[in-house]
């Protein structure tokens, strides 16, 4: 149950409704990292959006790393629902194990974002990343910080059935 009120798909009307629907369609259920943003359907959507730019959009980081990041990330945020999710996800991925120095770059990226150096990028480099795949490992590491916040603040805790929403945006 959410800190705050939500509007539920069922009761939802207007924009909000739209939005849901496009999500339910695109995704198999509407998940409560999503519900909880009901109040700004417009943060919504640009969340959706920004999503949808990070994991999914072609890149020389693979999807499978980036859903890596994003559950080493939850993980160090001590973020369940996101680890939950996202390991979902990674599961219905072609088996692709990102190289241990990845995640726990992203991790202390996590816990020091201040430490972050051009050390850390040529490390980066020499596991083989390119500079797309570098700027798109910090962009998921950063989104992933986003919204660990967002469901730890918000109080939303893991959906009896979660993996009914983990499909691709």
């Amino acid at each position: 149950m959410a800190h705050i009120s939500i509007v539920d798909p069922a009761s939802a009307t207007g924009e909000l409704a739209d939005l849901y629907a496009r999500i339910a369609s695109a995704r198999g259920g509407v998940a409560d990292v999503h519900q909880v943003q009901s109040l700004n359907p417009r943060a919504m959507a640009a969340h959706l959006e920004l999503y949808k730019a990070i994991l999914f959009q072609p890149s020389s980081l693979s999807r499978a790393w980036r859903e890596a990041i994003g559950v080493a990330v939850s993980r160090a945020n001590g973020c369940a629902y996101c680890v939950a999710h996202h390991e979902a996800a990674l599961a219905g991925l072609p088996p692709a194990p990102a190289p241990t120095a990845l995640l726990e770059w992203a991790t202390r990226l996590t816990e020091e974002p201040a430490v972050a150096s051009a050390a850390d990028v040529s490390a980066l480099r020499e596991l083989g990343l390119d500079d797309r795949a570098i700027l798109d490992a910090i962009l998921t590491v950063g989104y992933f910080n986003f919204v660990n916040r967002l469901v730890l603040a918000t109080g939303i805790e893991i959906e009896a059935n979660y993996t009914d929403t983990c499909k691709p945006a």
